[in-house]
């Protein structure tokens, strides 16, 4: 049930890719406290984007989960994600936006249900 999304106008190669996304469910799992095998991660390179009216790489993020996210936990989310795209894609922690949506269990479906 958690997810995170990313997309950047980096380029990475296939490995940079699978590497991040493992990284990345990891820690979400780990931050969320939820079982890594709910968590789904994607990655989009190659994006049109601009950032601060540049097209220097830029990175935009979004972190849904079921439940609450704590201020507590965005900001260490926050720290850690970026400090991980930044060392994997080369894009500076300040060019990451980074959303956080708490999401209703009833409005996320799975297997045929939905967790609410």
């Amino acid at each position: 049930m958690p997810l995170i999304q990313v997309k950047t106008s980096a380029t990475p190669d296939e490995d940079q890719i699978t590497g991040l996304l493992k990284q990345l469910s990891a820690s979400l799992a780990k931050h969320t406290g939820k079982p890594e095998s709910y968590v789904m991660t994607a990655l989009k390179g190659g994006q049109p984007m601009t950032f601060g009216g540049t097209s220097d790489p830029t990175c935009y993020v979004e972190v849904k989960s079921i439940g609450s996210m704590t201020s507590q936990q965005t900001k260490a989310m926050s720290q850690d994600f970026c400090s991980q795209i930044e060392q994997a894609l080369g894009v500076p922690a300040n060019r990451i936006y980074i959303e956080f949506n708490d999401a209703k269990g009833a409005m996320w479906g799975w297997n045929g249900g939905t967790f609410g």
